[in-house]
Formats: C-alpha cells, sequence, structure tokens
C-alpha cells in the first residue's frame, strides 16, 4: 500500500481546514473592527432627547378645527383671471358678519331627490330604495 496518496490527501483536507480558519477570522475581524467603529460613531452623536425637551399639548388642551363661513363672491360671465381673484393673491378674503345666515343660503340649493337613484345596484330587488345614498 502507498501511504504517499494517504499523506497527501490528509494534507489537502488540512489546507482545506486551515484556509476555512484564516477566512473565518478575516470575517470575525472585519465584524469586530465594524462593531469598534459603530461604538465610535455613535459616541459622538448628541445624546437622544429627555422627555422634558418633547413638545407637549397647550395649556388650554387640543387645537380644534376653526369652522367659519366666508362671504360669496361674484364671479363675472367670463370669469377671473387667477390675479383677481380675492383670497388667492393681491385681496384677503373676509369673513361673514352673519355666519347663519351664509350658511343657509348656501346649504339651500340641496334638493334631497325621492325614489330610486338613476342607477341600481346591480341583483337589487325592485323597488329597493337608494341603497346606501338612502
Amino acid at each position: 500500500m502507498d501511504t504517499s496518496l494517504t499523506y497527501m490527501a490528509v494534507d489537502g483536507t488540512l489546507t482545506d481546514i486551515a484556509w476555512f480558519l484564516v477566512v473565518g477570522f478575516v470575517v470575525v475581524g472585519v465584524l469586530l473592527g465594524g462593531f469598534k467603529l459603530g461604538q465610535r460613531v455613535r459616541a459622538k452623536e448628541p445624546p437622544p432627547p429627555t422627555p422634558e425637551s418633547q413638545p407637549h399639548l397647550p395649556n388650554g388642551g387640543a387645537v380644534y378645527e376653526v369652522r367659519e363661513e366666508r362671504d360669496p363672491v361674484e364671479i363675472p360671465e367670463g370669469g377671473l383671471r387667477p390675479h383677481e381673484m380675492q383670497g388667492y393673491g393681491n385681496f384677503g378674503s373676509t369673513t361673514s358678519i352673519h355666519p347663519e345666515e351664509v350658511r343657509a343660503d348656501r346649504e339651500s340649493g340641496y334638493k334631497h331627490v325621492e325614489g330610486p337613484g338613476p342607477h341600481p345596484q346591480p341583483g337589487a330587488p325592485p323597488n329597493s330604495g337608494r341603497g346606501a345614498h338612502d
């Protein structure tokens, strides 16, 4: 039996194991170096904010939506140019002195349609009403 082939096989196996160990040590070294670099960068950053430096609600509580009615603007037949529009450029819009009247005038133009809608839902029985718009 030739022992030189056995020694060559063992030598090749040990060489492969040695290369895996070298590559493993290199990978571990890169990971540790990255960890240390991250620690240094983190140490230079400012500390996280304290709870006292965070925004707080005002003394009056949460701020709520303000609803106001605006005076209607008459638009001429030919329309308006952008620079002629009130509230969007050169002119300021005005808040109505009588908001209830303005709201009533604005809402008086709405009509509630009776009966089924123009497009009944597929599969709905006849005379089923307006569905979700009832």
